[in-house]
């Protein structure tokens, strides 16, 4: 079987961390969030991958190449205009030489799950559950057959929910064919399975793992489950009097210096400095080459590649982008006093703790103060002792 990953989408609802990559590339445990669905899926023995490219498509190529490093064939199909999810799938058509397992890119799956999957009777949607369907397409299931499908629903009739899982025959680019715009102007591809449904054709599996990275905050979520997974391992120096407690990974060329205090799961990355003094709590991933200075915390979070936090800093359940410099002093507040979710550019986090989205390259002056659920746009400075709330644009400067 071939599996198709639909990896051509920009992911508008993660700005700014996606002004210059694609969101699939997105880190997750230090590895682009594609790069762990496509693993878990070569695990099950399928070799053969058709990745449906275009925003950033560059980024993606490079990471993957061939994909002879990952032990799998990759083929690349450009979707120049992304007119949609129908279309994306109408993309493929060429390469595609039998039935298929088909894939959003931005979801989290375990491989045992896809092996599962794969023995469905095609045609077959993967669905799951979560408590907020109305953000997704709901589903109603009889005698494990798909019977109804309602996108983005206010008044949801179940808990269930399109997981973004197919299995086709080619048969189905003769569907998508007769597909035309919906209402938001797009190619769907549910509306290429309105026949299916009403004939009952469409099987429906329980993924028993899924988690969707829709937005940066899920980013902590799938990241803490991640790291959870990865065994422990130093491939650095780690000087006297470093304290490391639970499952923390340490790349190659990284220095841990004295009194620095990490708490796994946590992963750093190579060619890092971490401490003196630092303290590095769970669930966090520090990309490569970043520097975690003296007296400075950091917890649940994900920081990117190149990033400098090194002075009497603190970052508590944020992502933040790469190249980026915080001052000495300057601290993220990550939980509100009325104890409320953490709303972002008025979306609702549903979390009681969440600190700031920023982009990349961002400099901050010394001692600034970033309010809880802050988005910040790339290439943004601040001057020092600034507050930051709200929402930041991108290349914005504050004197």
């Amino acid at each position: 079987m071939e599996c198709v990953v639909l990896a051509a989408g920009e992911g508008t609802r993660m700005r700014p961390l996606t002004a210059k990559r694609p969101k699939v590339m997105l880190p997750l445990a230090n590895r682009p969030m594609m790069e762990h669905l496509v693993l878990a899926t070569r695990d099950t023995g399928i070799k053969d991958f058709i990745f449906v490219v275009g925003y950033g498509e560059r980024e993606i190529r490079k990471h993957f190449g061939d994909g002879s490093g990952f032990g799998i064939n990759v083929t690349y199909a450009p979707q120049r205009h992304q007119l949609g999810t129908a279309d994306a799938v109408r993309s493929v058509r060429d390469w595609v030489t039998g039935p298929f397992l088909l894939m959003n890119g931005d979801m989290i799956l375990k491989s045992e799950d896809i092996a599962n999957f794969c023995k469905c009777k095609i045609p077959c949607m993967g669905i799951s559950s979560t408590d907020h369907p109305g953000d997704y397409g709901v589903v109603l299931v009889r005698d494990n057959r798909v019977i109804s499908l309602e996108e983005k629903s206010k008044h949801p009739k179940s808990d269930l929910i399109n997981a973004g899982a197919y299995l086709f025959s080619p048969d189905i680019f003769d569907r998508v064919d007769t597909v035309r715009p919906s209402a938001r102007g797009e190619l769907e591809l549910t509306d290429a399975l309105a026949g299916m449904i009403a004939d009952q054709e469409l099987g429906a599996y329980r993924l028993p793992y899924w988690m969707d990275v829709g937005h940066p905050w899920d980013m902590l979520d799938a990241n803490a489950t991640l790291l959870e997974l990865i065994p422990a391992g130093n491939a650095g120096t780690i000087e006297e009097g470093v304290s490391i407690h639970g499952s923390v990974i340490i790349g190659n060329g990284s220095v841990i210096r004295a009194g620095t205090y990490i708490e796994g799961p946590c992963i750093i990355g190579n060619n890092c400095r971490i401490g003196p003094h630092a303290f590095i709590r769970g669930s966090t991933s520090i990309g490569d080459d970043c520097h975690i200075g003296h007296c400075t915390e950091i917890k649940n979070s994900i920081v990117m590649s190149g990033t400098k936090i090194p002075h009497f800093n603190y970052i508590g359940d944020s992502v933040i982008g790469s190249n980026c410099n915080f001052g000495a002093g300057t601290k993220g507040a990550n939980l509100r006093h009325d104890h409320a979710n953490v709303r972002v550019c008025g979306k609702d986090t549903r979390k009681k703790k969440f600190g700031a989205i920023i982009g990349d390259n961002v400099q901050f002056g010394i001692n600034c103060s970033i309010n809880v659920g802050a988005v910040i746009g790339s290439n943004s400075q601040f001057a020092p002792n600034s507050f930051i709330e709200g929402c930041i644009g991108d290349n914005a400067i504050i004197r």
